[in-house]
């Protein structure tokens, strides 16, 4: 089965096959960093971390640019005396990078900042100027988008019925055009300014990433990733201005669904924001990375208590599992149903419904005593895990260091399993419950159900 991925643009699930058969190029819109992460972000991130990781069992190597916007008319207004723009920008830009590594998020190939790309930026304003898609008034430049025929194409809209761009001044030849490059104001900090060939300013927030990922992935490449919200108008004006320069651009638009709170979209207006660190000071990182992760990535995630509930449930089945198979989990092969879900745009609903699947017959071989057939369950169960970040043994989470106790563990009451079943099993009621008796004197719980015994630690 080849895979398929929704384009944003067309409207349509499209065969995905990159430029490079043995690379994919991926752009995905990163934070403007005048505050901190909330869960919105984390989701986002995550839903392209997830991407990532398939495309790269697929294809092998993945270049992933994401940038950082840390110039933009909300950092200069979050600034204060006691902490300059770029100051503040650093330190929400770690609080990003620290939020998304603490849920497994891995680091993109390329991180640029916007400060770092002016060159670029200001190379590509001068081209629309030249190619007649752009104009200089009163020091700023601005796209002229009824200029550009195609303006609409990537949300299905025609220009009249368009809102107007909120830049208001008076420059500007059309309400519809928007702000390439920004006339310096007396009122904004002189370290917030860059000469350019139009007077002193600094770039507008779309003509960012069209020179970034210019820059790092060249004219053209395979995926423009981010978030629902996005689409317009700052991946309208992205489009435009890239395509009316010359440049082919993004082969396929993906865009990751919204988080609601209960059943309002999460906005700062209506204050119903989950911030990042008060969300990973309640929860176990594992825990958030499974809970946000679960939902197909282009769907509304609607968030409650009961979402991380659910999600720890779930992985503690899985962690059980693959401690009490307690087999050598490298060298698993994917099952097929699992990678046709992913194959299917990233229906990771469907993969995790074949990885629970493997669990639950990987605990009735364990408890039937079919151990080569377990112990290929858990390395399938491993290899799932793993291409969706999700393996509870995994070092790296806080609970990963603990695989190697909890095997030995789970053997020696295994062992005590074992024995109260051949008991039972010849009718020796009495000896059955000593063993019972006896796991319990050690804070160890059994449950029997239809699929086998299973034990768990007394809270």
């Amino acid at each position: 089965m080849n895979m398929r991925l929704f384009d944003t643009r067309t409207r349509e699930l499209r065969a995905f096959e990159p430029l490079d058969p043995a690379h994919v190029s991926m752009y995905v819109c990163g934070p403007t960093v005048q505050s901190g992460p909330h869960i919105g972000h984390l989701r986002g991130a995550l839903a392209f971390d997830i991407l990532r990781r398939w495309l790269e069992h697929r294809f092998g190597r993945v270049t992933l640019v994401r940038n950082v916007t840390d110039i933009d008319d909300k950092v200069l207004a979050n600034a204060t005396d006691a902490e300059p723009w770029w100051a503040l920008a650093y330190r929400m830009e770690l609080e990003f990078s620290a939020a998304y590594a603490a849920i497994g998020i891995r680091p993109p190939t390329y991180e640029p900042r916007a400060t770092a790309s002016i060159p670029q930026m200001q190379e590509l304003i001068a081209r629309l100027i030249d190619a007649g898609h752009a104009y200089a008034a009163d020091g700023s430049v601005y796209f002229d988008v009824r200029s550009w025929a195609e303006y609409g194409a990537l949300t299905n809209q025609r220009p009249d019925a368009m809102d107007s761009s909120p830049d208001t001044d008076a420059g500007k030849r059309d309400a519809l055009d928007f702000a390439l490059w920004k006339a310096a104001k007396p009122a904004e900090p002189a370290d917030a300014t860059w000469d350019s060939p139009w007077g002193p300013g600094r770039p507008g927030w779309h003509i960012e990433c069209s020179a970034m990922s210019r820059r790092y992935l060249g004219p053209a490449f395979d995926i423009h990733g981010g978030g629902l919200d996005l689409r317009f108008p700052h991946h309208e004006n992205e489009l435009a201005q890239s395509a009316a320069a010359g440049d082919a651009f993004a082969r396929f638009w993906v865009h990751n669904g919204l988080v609601t709170v209960g059943d309002q979209k999460m906005s700062k207006s209506l204050g119903n924001v989950v911030l990042a660190r008060d969300l990973l000071a309640t929860y176990d990182p594992l825990v958030v990375r499974y809970a946000l992760g679960a939902a197909h990535y282009r769907s509304s995630l609607a968030i409650t208590t009961a979402s991380f509930a659910e999600a720890e449930a779930a992985l503690d089945r899985i962690r059980t599992f693959l401690t009490r198979a307690a087999s050598p989990s490298a060298g698993g092969e994917l099952p097929q149903a699992f990678a046709a879900a992913l194959d299917d745009d990233l229906g990771v609903p469907q993969a995790l419904a074949v990885l629970h699947e493997a669990v639950r017959a990987g605990n009735a071989a364990l408890d039937s005593g079919q151990t080569d057939a377990a112990h290929a369950a858990a390395r399938q169960v491993a290899a799932m895990a793993g291409i969706l970040g999700i393996d509870p043994l995994d070092a790296r989470w806080p609970s990963g260091g603990a695989g190697a106790m909890t095997s030995a563990l789970d053997a020696l009451i295994q062992t005590m399993v074992a024995q109260r079943a051949r008991a039972r099993a010849d009718k020796d009621w009495a000896a059955a419950d000593r063993i019972r008796d006896a796991i319990a004197d050690a804070g160890i719980s059994l449950e029997d159900r239809a699929d086998g015994t299973h034990w768990s630690i007394d809270g």
